[in-house]
C-alpha cells in the first residue's frame, strides 16, 4: 500500500464532494471509501447526509454504518478499516477513491503520523474528567497555551492536543515532527473549495432539504433507544434537533442553531485543508465554476497516467 497512487476528493461540508465523486465514477468501474466520520454511525442517516439507497446502488460504497452509534471509532481504526476497503476495492479491479471531510480521518491515512508516547492511564482519566465539561472556546484558549497550531481545530482534536501536551509536557505537533512514520498510501488530493458565500448558502439549502426529509423524525426515533451520551449524538446539528424534540427550542431557533454550528465545522474544515495538505499533491477546483467537471476529470485522468 506504500507505493499506491490513492485519489481523495475533499472539502468543508456541502461542498459537493459526492456529487463530484458519483459523476467522476461513472466512467470507470469505482468504489468509493467515505471519509467522514459522521457516516460511519447506523441510523444516523439524514443530519449525516449519507448517500441514498439509489446512489449506493449507482456505485458501491464503504465506510457507512461501520458501528453502532454507541460505539468509539478512531481516526486508527477507521484508516485501518479504509485500508482493507482500498485492498478490496483493487482486487476486485474498482478504482477506490475516498471521498470525505474529516481532516484527522485522512490524514491517518494518507500523512505521516507519530509513535505515541505512554500515557499514565490514572492522570489521563482525572484529565479527561476535567475537560469533559468544559466549552469549545475554553479548550481552544487552553490549547492555545499549549500547542497553538491546533488551536482552530474541533473539539475531538482540542482534547487529543491537551491531553498530549498536558501528559507528555511537549505539544503534539513536536511529536509529530520528532518521531513521524511514512504514511500508508500515497495520496493525490482534488480539493472542493467553494466561496465562503456559496458555501453558506449551499449549507443553508442541505439543511433545509435534512429537515424536509424528515430530520426530526429520525431524531425522535433515536431518542427511545439510543442513551444520550452515545457518541453519535456528537454530529454536527444533532444536539439541536435533540432540543427541539424536547421543545426547548422552535423550530426555527433549532433551524438557525444548526446553521450557525455547520458553518463554523465548514469554517473549521476550510482552515484545516488550506494548511494541512501537501501542496505539490493538491488540485483545487470551486465547485461553482462552470468548469469544474471537466477539471475533476482532468485530475482523475492523471491519477491513471502515472
Amino acid at each position: 500500500m506504500a507505493d499506491a497512487e490513492l485519489r481523495i476528493i475533499c472539502g468543508p461540508t456541502a461542498a459537493g464532494k459526492s456529487a463530484i465523486a458519483l459523476s467522476l465514477a461513472e466512467h470507470v468501474p469505482t468504489t468509493i471509501v467515505s471519509g467522514d466520520s459522521r457516516q460511519i454511525y447506523r441510523r444516523f442517516d439524514i443530519g449525516t447526509a449519507k448517500p441514498t439507497s439509489a446512489e449506493r446502488r449507482r456505485v458501491p460504497h464503504r465506510g457507512i454504518d461501520v458501528v453502532d452509534p454507541t460505539e468509539r471509532y478512531s481516526a486508527a481504526a477507521w484508516a485501518q478499516d479504509a485500508i482493507r476497503w482500498i485492498e478490496e476495492a483493487t482486487d476486485a479491479r474498482r478504482t477506490p477513491v475516498v471521498v470525505g471531510g474529516t481532516g484527522f480521518y485522512l490524514r491517518a491515512l494518507a500523512m505521516p503520523l507519530f509513535e505515541e508516547p505512554p500515557l499514565d492511564a490514572e492522570r489521563r482519566a482525572a484529565l479527561a474528567r476535567v475537560l469533559e465539561p468544559m466549552s469549545i472556546p475554553d479548550l481552544r484558549r487552553w490549547c492555545q497555551q499549549i500547542d497553538p497550531a491546533r488551536a482552530h481545530l474541533g473539539r475531538t482534536q482540542l482534547l487529543r492536543a491537551i491531553e498530549i501536551g498536558v501528559l507528555t509536557g511537549r505539544p503534539i505537533s513536536a511529536w509529530h515532527r520528532e518521531r513521524s512514520r511514512a504514511p500508508t498510501v500515497r495520496a493525490r488530493w482534488l480539493v472542493l473549495s467553494p466561496r465562503a458565500a456559496v458555501l453558506a448558502e449551499r449549507i443553508e439549502q442541505r439543511t433545509d432539504a435534512m429537515l424536509r426529509a424528515g430530520w426530526e423524525e429520525e431524531v425522535r426515533e433515536l431518542m427511545q433507544t439510543v442513551p444520550e451520551d452515545a457518541p453519535a449524538w456528537n454530529a454536527t446539528g444533532y444536539e439541536a434537533v435533540r432540543e427541539r424534540v424536547r421543545g426547548a427550542l422552535t423550530r426555527d431557533g433549532m433551524r438557525a442553531r444548526i446553521l450557525v454550528e455547520t458553518r463554523q465545522y465548514a469554517k473549521r474544515q476550510r482552515t484545516w485543508f488550506r494548511h494541512q495538505l501537501p501542496d505539490e499533491r493538491v488540485t483545487r477546483i470551486d465547485p461553482a465554476d462552470d468548469h469544474t467537471l471537466d477539471r475533476a476529470r482532468r485530475w482523475w485522468s492523471e491519477g491513471e497516467a502515472q
